[in-house]
């Protein structure tokens, strides 16, 4: 199995306490979890019901005047531009269908759930949501042009990848000794955000493919029958941090089964990189990234 070498050894002692704590907020479910925004629930759960129409939809989209806005922005934008210039929620909502503004919805109101009361934390998510922005619009790019899985889906999973990270950085404020400990946060984050981001989804009553990728993202030695979006968001995780000191680059990323289960060599996917910066920076700014 190829898996990431481990991250260097920091605090054990502090990591083990916050470790156990935090285990212990899970066993007494006093684990402060985020909470979807009351909008993306209300339009998952009408998209839900087959007897929604796209009128309904819209019109819960347009009580929120900022989310009108950019989902119009971005039912005209390079990927889902038509013939003619879409200004009206209804009109997008007709254009892109339910399902996608469904996810497109969620997407783009999520940063809401990424803010911070301290300069120390807003800067910590701030990081985290930049990082899940980038690897949304790669996730998304790479469905597109080479599964049969959405891509608008692909994209709300390399957005949520690591929300389990975020209650993480949350709790350590109430760790002064661990706050300022880098390199021990980051070790906290590695062990747990994929059991706690698992937990997360399941609250949130998301399907079990996006589960999955919360879950699993991480096993780089995964494998499985079928090309899955933890097979896109898992490849477009490890493209993020190409070029940089992460210990996702010092990977051997030809032994990653999804690469080959998507049909693209680390080459390849590194140039199909270069060949699409313009669309994927225009796709992070949509996102707020």
């Amino acid at each position: 199995m190829n898996q990431p070498k481990a991250l260097p050894a920091a605090a054990p002692d502090i990591v083990d306490r916050f470790i156990a704590v935090v285990l212990e907020d899970l066993k007494s479910k006093a684990l402060k979890l985020p909470t979807l925004p009351e909008v993306a629930t209300k339009v998952r759960q009408a998209v839900e019901d087959e007897n929604t129409s796209t009128a309904q939809v819209a019109r819960m989209i347009a009580m929120d005047v900022a989310l009108s806005a950019r989902l119009i922005q971005v039912a005209n934008s390079a990927l889902y531009r038509g013939r003619t210039y879409i200004d009206s929620v209804q009109l997008a909502v007709t254009r892109l269908g339910n399902k996608t503004v469904r996810d497109l919805v969620t997407s783009l109101i999520m940063q809401q759930i990424f803010q911070a009361k301290t300069p120390r934390l807003r800067k910590r998510l701030q990081t985290l949501w930049l990082h899940g922005t980038n690897v949304a619009a790669i996730s998304g790019m790479l469905a597109r042009r080479y599964t049969s899985l959405s891509a608008d889906e692909a994209l709300l999973a390399g957005l949520l990848h690591d929300i389990g990270a975020l209650p993480l950085l949350v709790r350590v404020e109430d760790f002064p000794e661990l706050a300022n400990d880098e390199q021990a946060i980051d070790q906290v984050i590695e062990n747990m955000h994929t059991s706690i981001g698992k937990l997360i989804l399941e609250t949130w009553q998301f399907p079990a493919e996006l589960i999955a990728v919360a879950a699993e993202h991480e096993d780089l030695g995964r494998y499985s029958a079928t090309v899955d979006y933890v097979d896109v968001v898992m490849v477009a995780n490890l493209l993020s941090y190409a070029g940089t000191g992460h210990r996702h680059a010092q990977v051997d990323w030809g032994g990653v089964p999804a690469f080959g289960k998507i049909g693209i060599t680390p080459e390849e996917s590194l140039a199909l990189l270069e060949e699409t910066k313009t669309d994927l920076a225009d796709l992070k700014k949509l996102l707020g990234g």
